[in-house]
């Protein structure tokens, strides 16, 4: 059976989300095709630029600056405030639609996943001709485009899938591997960040090829472990396989893949209270509570690192979760760029009992999960976001 890998990634997911849910709401204008952006808001402290159009990036806007210096650029600039649930709504209907073809499915964010196309292949045929056939099934179905890219791993299937955008076809077969990828900058290689590049810079490492020829123990003085890593997606070389076990929940979690590699801890805090948030949800929404709370994170390298507290009463309010999930983090981050972060929620429980102890008080608890059903109710009847808690508004508020 010959190994094929497809990668499918949405095309710019949160502004492309926010304007199919806009236009299925009557909006008359697609705001992929203005200067838009997905932002928070500035008076929260969270107003950065999440995702942009295409006419904002050709004004110069970025992912990750702030609105203020994105409306320098640009004055009349749009801004739409994301949406999370209805981006996990999204997403899902994309997953589902693909798991009509094939059970051997990747998620690796909310917008983007592998899929084992070699198992399937003698029922679907040419892995174009499919790829194609999948693409045109998404964009008419759920309204947005996605690049898929194909190649005989993992690396090389997510690599194809960012070259030129949006809504194409790439191949990086291991044949094409010399000729389209070590011509290429050394930035453009996934698993390399920004900070790397400065130092692979210093020894005259510009291009993958450059990386992929270069003496492994000589990279060893600069790099460590690393190196021998480094040199190998550098060559294309990836032995990993699509786990979709990954996609069978034994918890409850959620991860965002951060739109730039980031070590800015205020928004690393936003995320883990918005990923606390949207956790919290869904335990609510299945009356369950949370004895063990993880946060993880992936550094530029790919590593995954992850650290738990087992909670002496279990939980289901967002504030708490947050709470924990933050000082989880301060023990174990250690200031370096990361592209990832998460939590998950473990140990399920359907009741709790509470055991009384100095730092927590039963009645703060008993009303905290009051507001939070009555926001669920209230959202889940009128709106995802129509109502938010004031800790929601300004997450760095100490209480």
């Amino acid at each position: 059976m010959k190994n094929i890998i497809f990668h499918i990634d949405v095309n710019n997911a949160f502004l492309s989300w926010t304007a199919v849910k806009l236009l299925n709401e009557g909006y008359n204008i697609d705001i992929r095709n203005i200067v838009s952006v997905i932002g928070g808001d500035e008076e929260a402290r969270s107003g950065i630029v999440l995702a942009k159009s295409t006419p904002a990036k050709k004004l110069g806007i970025t992912s990750a600056e702030t609105l203020y210096q994105a409306k320098k650029k640009a004055p009349n600039l749009k801004v739409y405030k994301p949406d999370y649930k209805y981006y996990e709504e999204m997403s899902n209907k994309l997953f589902n639609l693909l798991q009509k073809y094939s059970p051997d499915i990747e998620v690796a964010s909310i917008d983007e996943c592998y899929l084992d196309y070699g198992k399937v292949r003698l029922l679907y045929g040419d892995e174009m001709q499919f790829a194609q056939k999948l693409q045109k099934e998404i964009n008419d179905e759920l309204g947005f485009t996605v690049n898929i890219g194909i190649a005989n791993n993992k690396l090389c299937a997510k690599m194809a899938s960012d070259f030129e955008k949006p809504n194409k076809i790439h191949t990086l077969y291991n044949y094409e591997i010399e000729e389209k990828m070590y011509p290429l900058p050394i930035g453009d290689l996934f698993g390399i960040g920004k900070k790397t590049v400065i130092k692979l810079n210093e020894i005259g490492i510009y291009t993958i090829a450059d990386l992929a020829n270069y003496n492994d123990l000589k990279l060893k003085r600069y790099f460590k472990n690393q190196a021998t890593h480094m040199i190998n997606i550098a060559r294309g070389i990836d032995n990993s396989y699509v786990n979709s076990e990954a996609h069978i929940p034994k918890g409850i979690g959620h991860e965002f893949t951060l739109v730039e590699d980031s070590n800015n801890k205020e928004f690393l805090y936003e995320q883990l209270f918005l990923l606390a948030n949207m956790t919290a949800r869904r335990l609510r929404s299945n009356n369950k509570y949370a004895k063990v709370i993880c946060v993880v994170i992936k550094d530029v390298f790919f590593k995954r690192k992850s650290h738990q507290r087992k909670l002496k009463n279990a939980t289901n309010t967002t504030n708490e979760i947050y709470k924990h999930a933050k000082e989880i983090f301060d023990e174990f981050y250690d200031n370096e760029p990361i592209r990832l972060i998460g939590i998950r929620l473990d140990n399920l429980v359907d009741d709790v009992e509470f055991q009384v102890s100095l730092f927590e008080s039963y009645d703060y608890r008993q009303k905290e999960e009051k507001i939070d059903s009555v926001v669920d109710n209230i959202n889940l009847k009128y709106g995802c976001n129509i109502v938010k808690k004031a800790s929601l508004l300004n997450i760095n508020r100490e209480k």
